[in-house]
């Protein structure tokens, strides 16, 4: 997997608790802070999920039916 050097703001509180877990475990900063982001996006992703059925449910958004997908892809 490709990195990518990225500069954040953060709030001091959590550049100290991340500095305290990060020597406690012996992990690098960077290792913990993707975790985090990646546990956080599949929350994220459920929310987004639920919103889009939310909107499906209430007539707001449509869906497409998986035979016009089929054929529209030749399939």
């Amino acid at each position: 997997m490709q990195t990518i050097k990225s500069t954040f703001t953060l709030p001091d509180y959590i550049v100290r608790e991340l500095s305290e877990f990060a020597e406690e475990l012996g992990e690098k900063k960077s290792h913990m802070v993707a975790e985090a982001l990646s546990q956080y996006f599949d929350t994220l992703d459920l929310q987004v999920a639920l919103k889009r059925s939310k909107e499906i449910h209430e007539g707001k958004e449509t869906t497409i039916p998986f035979d016009e997908i089929k054929a529209e892809l030749g399939l």
